[in-house]
């Protein structure tokens, strides 16, 4: 068991240095990265493709990518903003790692970037595990998901530097408790802010796309309670079927980043990383890594090609 966690640590730490160094040259270049995490079907697609648009009405140079275990749908539908998008497939890996998206992104991103919108997997587990070289992270959920979902998966939660609630057009019809939704945020994730969307009923239209150009900017970054514990071992539970178990604390991060408390890990017990998401993963030079496939849509005819 000690050897498993020792290598879980391993990983995360190498994963931490590697995001560290991504966000220093992204920041160089002047790219701000959103992280947008959230669980299956909550919208985020939905609310991406808009804000897309917005962008590309102002003219704010940006671009998307975009991560699924199977298809191109997402990505295809990002498109649709008339914005450079790319579809990483990562064959049944449960998140994105930096050195993944490092590679995904040489080469293919344009060189005038200002916004780089994120979508990850969709999954509140892995996903919060792991520092992208992200300037903002953002969790999004759905009021179909129940009030209590922050209580549930307390890492997601506990590290957003912004919460936005998705398709708030039907919560009275599924008779959401926004006060409710708001107070276990806070148990978890004290300060935090948190916005009311709907794709559908324009609720929130561009408030995602004002608050990364804001952090973009120089503006103030919510740092989360639990980034600021270095030094303290968080217990969870991964609701996988396995036990809660400790975890270590995070790495260094770059001048001026919310630092991410990295759990020790994202996946239930007796994951054997190399096993399942290949030797090496996310790395090797001028390769994403076993596990993923990289795809650039064109974005105005919507052709997914392979990279």
């Amino acid at each position: 068991m000690c050897r498993v966690v020792d290598l879980k640590q391993a990983v995360l730490a190498k994963n931490d240095s590697v995001a560290h160094t991504l966000r220093a040259e992204l920041a160089a270049r002047g790219t701000t990265v959103v992280n947008l995490l959230s669980s299956p079907g909550s919208g985020k697609t939905a609310l991406l493709e808009r804000e897309l648009g917005l962008a590309r009405e102002r003219g704010v140079p940006v671009a998307a990518l975009t991560a699924d275990l199977a298809t191109e749908n997402d990505a295809l539908r990002l498109a649709r903003s008339g914005v450079p998008v790319k579809q990483v497939l990562t064959d049944g890996l449960c998140h994105l790692e930096a050195a993944m998206l490092g590679r995904h992104l040489d080469g293919w991103m344009p060189e005038d970037t200002r916004l780089l919108f994120v979508e990850n997997v969709g999954n509140l587990v892995c996903p919060a595990s792991y520092d992208l070289g992200e300037s903002l992270r953002v969790v999004l959920a759905s009021v179909t998901e129940g009030e209590d979902k922050p209580l549930k998966y307390p890492t997601a939660f506990g590290l957003a530097q912004l919460v936005v609630v998705t398709k708030t057009d039907i919560a009275q019809a599924v008779e959401f408790d926004e006060a409710a939704f708001r107070a276990h945020v806070q148990q978890v994730n004290p300060g935090v802010e948190v916005v009311l969307t709907s794709a559908r009923g324009g609720e929130g239209a561009g408030i995602l796309l004002d608050r990364a150009l804001a952090v973009g900017d120089g503006g103030p970054v919510h740092i989360p309670v639990m980034s600021r514990q270095p030094h303290t071992h968080h217990h969870h539970d991964h609701h996988t079927g396995g036990p809660a178990h400790d975890h270590a604390p995070g790495q260094d991060h770059a001048p001026g980043h919310a630092p991410h408390h990295v759990p020790g890990a994202g996946h239930g017990p007796g994951h054997d990383h190399d096993r399942d998401h290949g030797p090496g993963a996310g790395t090797g030079p001028g390769h994403p890594g076993p596990g993923s496939v990289s795809r650039a849509v064109h974005p105005h005819s919507g052709v997914v090609q392979p990279r």
